[in-house]
């Protein structure tokens, strides 16, 4: 391993891959979206015909192929200044470019070992395992010559992950939309949310000192370290954007009904910061910009929501950060004391089976 200003770090890794959700770029594409996203999932067509209304909302696209095409500009930015010699490819797992699709182009390009970050910052299915099982059908679609790819860790505690929504925290609370008469000497209560999940998905398998609600716990445990860092005491957890059964348990409250709870106790303003996600994506600006702030005004509360860390310029230095882990052998930095469920340890790469559900 060597860097000097041609080759660069590598250890063993040609690229770098990162990892997303997807999403629709055209009023055309968001049906055959959301059916990729459903497919399997015995969801109702009425209940997709309603979703895609939120696209088609906004002009039928999402923001999250945006967002993360200008991250990784901003990553090859942070690579290029670290001398770090790795190109980088974007691949997505429910639209256009496919990750299978991406896999195949690095295969052609001679990559033979890529790490992978996926903009995830937690344990869990959907959050975790699920972009492992991404990896591995991409890697049988493409064949004996696709490279081989390594996850990068959970970063849920990561101090620069933390530090960025902590500092949207502060510029929410410090809002002009808070600071009317009426809220004089009324502080706003401040809220996390995060994307809900069944019960069930978060129960995962592990030893005994990490067994339980993985991902419900590490957003917990984000939210706490965004609080202190924000120098606020008092602070709730809620969730969002369920899309499950009735009868079936998700993480509750949801944003929504903790509204009106906030209400009734008598709270005049709250401030959202959306620690579940890395990205203003449709999700963020549907179920948080409109529904919920559409739901406070009804109650006549001022809701302002805070920024995402992705579009934080600390954000590309934390994965820049994740990958020296693995080229320049860089010490882990965490903030918590929770077990990194099986990655990360020492640097080592996200453990394909660390979130199965039990």
């Amino acid at each position: 391993m060597r860097k000097d200003g041609g080759v660069g770090y590598r250890a063993g890794y040609d690229a770098l891959l990162l990892l997303s959700f997807g999403g629709p770029e055209g009023p055309q594409d968001v049906r055959p979206f959301l059916e990729n996203v459903t497919r399997g999932r015995g969801v109702p067509p009425d209940r997709l015909d309603e979703v895609a209304q939120h696209y088609l909302h906004f002009g039928g696209v999402s923001p999250i192929n945006r967002c993360n095409r200008e991250l990784i500009a901003r990553i090859e930015a942070e690579l290029a200044a670290e001398a770090i010699d790795l190109s980088v490819y974007f691949g997505n797992r429910n639209w256009h470019p496919l990750v299978a699709d991406t896999v195949a182009t690095m295969a052609a390009d001679g990559v033979r070992s890529a790490l992978v970050f996926a903009t995830s910052a937690y344990g869990g299915y959907s959050a975790c395992l699920q972009y492992h099982e991404d990896i591995a059908a991409a890697r049988a679609a493409v064949g004996p010559s696709a490279p081989r790819l390594v996850k990068l860790r959970q970063f849920f505690d990561h101090p620069l992950f933390v530090q960025a929504n902590a500092d949207a925290v502060r510029a929410a609370l410090a809002s002009p939309a808070l600071a009317s008469p009426a809220l004089a000497g009324r502080l706003p209560r401040l809220v996390f949310t995060s994307h809900s999940v069944p019960v069930s998905a978060d129960e995962v398998a592990g030893p005994p000192s990490d067994r339980g609600r993985r991902y419900s716990r590490q957003v917990a445990e984000a939210a706490r370290l965004v609080a202190a860092e924000a120098g606020v005491d008092e602070y709730d957890v809620v969730w969002q954007s369920r899309s499950g059964p009735p009868s079936r348990p998700w993480l509750e409250p949801d944003i929504v009904d903790h509204l009106d709870t906030l209400h009734a106790r008598g709270v005049a303003a709250v401030v959202v910061s959306p620690v579940g996600f890395v990205s203003d994506h449709l999700e963020v600006l549907w179920d948080l910009d409109d529904a919920a702030r559409t739901h406070a005004e009804k109650h006549g509360m001022a809701l302002v929501r805070a920024a995402t860390a992705g579009s934080d310029p600390r954000f590309a230095r934390l994965v820049v950060e994740l990958v020296r882990e693995h080229t320049a052998h860089a010490a882990p930095r965490a903030l918590s004391a929770i077990p990194p469920a099986g990655a990360g340890v020492n640097g080592q790469p996200c453990a394909p089976g660390c979130c199965q559900p039990r």
